[in-house]
């Protein structure tokens, strides 16, 4: 029993962080739909979505999640469910963007103090996440793979299957009460299966694993261990850990730049992929696939950057 309080003291505190995010952006959802702005933004944005192969709903849903984060942007799909259409395999590109480029303005001050670029490495992100996406997207049409359709109703309740608006305000504060218990249930299980992985060792050697990894990308092995918790667990973890460190043993700039990159493209890689998976994403594409690229854009960065050569990498350092 003490387990189980423990679990749900931790799933309600983290979901009502959550909430905080979440609620929101799916308020500014529904009054983008009621005056139209959400159509017009779709308008604006549609050729762009078009040509990396996704809807213009797509769109909104990666730009949220750029600046609001990961569960901005589950916030903004729970919000435009209704109408939205998509393969397996674009719902997967879309994925792959959301982790690959969210919550810029939060994240990438974090890379800033921890000593790298605050633009490179966001342009860094944006870029990857783009050409990546476009790349599944596309793949997957010309391929038929993951061509199956993505139904997103059962996210706003199995009564408001269709369009919500229609129920009018009543519908829509049911359909959104019952999306806040699901992501309740989603974060429950993630923090089950995290512990299961923790207290079975599984953790530990999946940072084994990665360590390698990481050195056969070209970053210094010094670095490696700090890294790989931050990609593991997140870019916040990841990010101060680096910073302490690089006090501690004096990081050269290229290495440091080289780790931030890393994080800045690969973390939290259970969690945030596990939440994702969960609501309908392809597992190779959200996490094989992200990972393999992030190894292959670092190794060209390393290749690319003299060591020491502190203006390319953008670093300085940043005071206390």
């Amino acid at each position: 029993m003490s387990y189980l309080a423990s679990l749900f003291a931790r799933s309600r505190r983290l979901f009502f962080a959550l909430v905080k995010v979440m609620l929101p952006v799916m308020i500014a959802v529904r009054v983008g739909e009621e005056f139209g702005w959400i159509g017009a933004l779709g308008h604006a944005i549609a050729p762009a979505m078009s040509w990396i192969g996704l809807p213009a709903a797509a769109g909104m849903i990666w730009i949220t999640g750029v600046f609001v984060g990961v569960y901005g942007a589950i916030a903004a799909l729970i919000g435009l469910a209704h109408g939205l259409e998509m393969t397996a395999g674009q719902f997967s590109a879309l994925c792959s963007m959301i982790l690959f480029a969210h919550a810029l303005p939060v994240e990438q001050a974090i890379v800033r103090r921890a000593g790298g670029s605050f633009w490179a490495t966001a342009a860094l992100r944006l870029g990857v996440a783009l050409v990546y996406g476009g790349a599944v997207a596309w793949g997957s049409r010309l391929t038929g793979v993951l061509a199956e359709p993505i139904a997103f109703d059962w996210l706003q309740g199995s009564a408001l299957a269709g369009d919500p608006s229609s129920a009018g305000l009543l519908g829509w504060v049911q359909g959104t009460a019952f999306s806040l218990a699901i992501t309740f249930a989603i974060i429950a299980a993630l923090l089950v299966v995290l512990d299961l992985l923790e207290r079975t060792g599984l953790t530990r050697r999946i940072t084994g694993a990665l360590a390698p990894l990481l050195r056969v990308s070209g970053l210094d092995a010094s670095a490696a261990p700090v890294t790989t918790v931050g990609v593991l667990l997140g870019l916040t973890y990841g990010g101060a850990l680096i910073i302490e460190e690089a006090e501690r043993q004096s990081f050269p700039a290229r290495t440091r730049f080289l780790a931030l990159a890393w994080l800045s493209l690969s973390h939290a890689l259970i969690e945030d992929t596990a939440l994702l998976v969960a609501l309908g994403a392809d597992v190779w594409v959200v996490l094989v696939g992200r990972v393999a690229i992030t190894l292959v854009v670092v190794a060209l960065l390393a290749r690319m950057l003299d060591p020491g050569d502190r203006a390319a990498t953008g670093w300085h350092p940043q005071p206390r």
